[in-house]
């Protein structure tokens, strides 16, 4: 599956909603580039909440990254509806094995704006992180994005 196209939130002043397309372009080129290393998380931060902030459906990516948290490639595996998203690790394990990924990061989105982990985000989280570990590649972090926000498991060490 591509990467969905991410337009600013409408009722923004166009000079504003050229701004965020220019910062979200040059934050996708950066990211973009072969062997971008992951290790600012303020920055993957800002990148993914400009990329999946107001979208008015959920949706689940996967940053598949080598060894030494370079960026391989990244990738929107599922699309959901407002409040559901159904994700299968399967696929998260074929894409990984297919990128030769030793880690991952998942992220997806909260259209409610509340970056708040459900249960069920939770304990879909621990049956990716025990599905992959079978093919020894670690879920470095699961972020969920909401409106400007982000909460990450690594950081509330959930993982």
């Amino acid at each position: 599956m591509t990467d969905i196209l991410l337009l600013p939130p409408p009722g923004l002043p166009p000079t504003v909603q050229r701004a965020i397309k220019r910062a979200q372009n040059h934050l996708e080129k950066y990211l973009r580039k072969p062997g971008i290393l992951l290790t600012n998380p303020a920055l993957t931060h800002e990148w993914l909440k400009l990329k999946l902030s107001g979208l008015e459906r959920e949706v689940f990516m996967v940053l598949y990254l080598d060894s030494q948290l370079c960026l391989l490639e990244h990738e929107t595996l599922f699309l959901g509806t407002i409040n559901h998203i159904e994700v299968h690790p399967r696929e998260i394990i074929k894409s990984a094995l297919r990128c030769n990924a030793a880690r991952v990061i998942l992220v997806h989105n909260h259209p409610s704006g509340v970056t708040d982990a459900s249960k069920s985000d939770r304990v879909l989280t621990t049956r990716i992180v025990k599905t992959l570990d079978l093919v020894d590649v670690q879920v470095v972090d699961h972020l969920i994005i909401g409106h400007g926000n982000c909460l990450s498991f690594a950081e509330r060490g959930w993982l």
